[in-house]
């Protein structure tokens, strides 16, 4: 997910950019697999039924389509002359632009030794059925005095088996649940720490005023702090910002607006980067015309360069607009 974005308008306001909507879907292929067994008794009173004459297996259903086998005895087609059978496959009643996968043959009686032509296999790549009377098989099957010297007639009965793969897809959709989930209290939760004093190991001494901290959450924010906790156990914190306050925000975020400039500077000689861009942001949110030197002041000494456009901004717009009550100090 892409971050949101912050930036400060011509009038000083704040805001975000809306975080982008994220969805989720997929589509899954599987196959519906069938087959059928075909038995014709009786070849031999097929023999003359004429080319492009067939006859048919019961309609069977694989994948809520229907389909039949068709065997022709003198073939498909004319140019042949009947010299080969012809065996296919149709699907009798279904969906336009479907897929599936065939597998058709002539089998001995008991199934086990298989007939059947190249081309009238497509096991590893579905076909497309164009809809209802769709065939598929082979024009030139066997050839009809090939097929009678063989082993696959016995008794005067063959036997087909086809097996049919249905490609079915269908889009997924992943459930949304709807259980709330509250926000973190994690900063709360620490503030609360830093009140009780409760596993406190390090005093901050401020002027004539002292109080526990902890070590580990002050080095989690600050390798200044994280250099210095592991020496003398009192820290001599900076004389111009109250330490409480100071001490809140690095353990809670939580900041008093009226120590922001101080805040800043302390920011800066700890490392507390995000703290110190906090700040930042919220003297250039609030910018006017008796704080905008002291503010690129501040900027130049603390390498804030977000303060420093937003000082010179303010001023390049107040001179534009003819305001004369600036005072910007050298």
């Amino acid at each position: 997910m892409l971050p949101s974005t912050s930036w400060v308008t011509a009038e000083g306001s704040r805001r975000r950019e809306k975080q982008p909507e994220v969805s989720c879907s997929m589509s899954v292929s599987c196959t519906v697999e069938g087959s059928h067994r075909y038995v014709l008794v009786g070849y031999s009173q097929t023999k003359g039924m004429g080319v492009g004459k067939f006859l048919s297996s019961e309609v069977f259903s694989v994948g809520g389509l229907r389909w039949a086998i068709h065997f022709y005895p003198d073939g498909l087609g004319p140019e042949d002359n009947g010299g080969y059978v012809s065996l296919f496959v149709t699907l009798v009643t279904g969906e336009p632009d479907c897929r599936a996968l065939f597998d058709l043959a002539m089998t001995d009686q008991r199934g086990k030794v298989r007939y059947k032509r190249d081309t009238i296999s497509s096991r590893f790549e579905p076909v497309n059925l164009k809809g209802n009377g769709w065939s598929w098989g082979s024009i030139r099957f066997i050839k009809k005095a090939a097929l009678e010297r063989s082993n696959f007639l016995q008794n005067d009965s063959l036997f087909f088996e086809c097996a049919i793969s249905v490609v079915k897809t269908r889009t997924v959709t992943p459930i949304q649940w709807s259980i709330p989930v509250p926000t973190s209290d994690l900063g709360r939760s620490l503030g609360e720490l830093l009140r009780t004093e409760m596993g406190s190991d390090v005093v901050f001494v401020v002027a004539d005023e002292s109080f526990k901290a902890h070590k580990l959450i002050l080095a989690a924010r600050s390798p200044v702090f994280r250099a210095q906790f592991f020496g003398d156990a009192s820290v001599h914190l900076l004389r111009w910002l109250p330490g409480r306050p100071r001490a809140r925000h690095v353990h809670s975020d939580v900041y008093p607006t009226i120590f922001l400039r101080h805040l800043l500077a302390a920011a800066d000689r700890y490392w507390l980067d995000r703290l110190k861009r906090f700040c930042e942001l919220k003297l250039s949110e609030e910018i006017t015309e008796d704080t905008v030197a002291d503010n690129l002041t501040l900027a130049e000494r603390h390498r804030c360069p977000g303060l420093k456009a937003a000082g010179l901004e303010f001023i390049d717009r107040c001179l534009k607009g003819g305001c004369s009550c600036l005072s910007v100090r050298s």
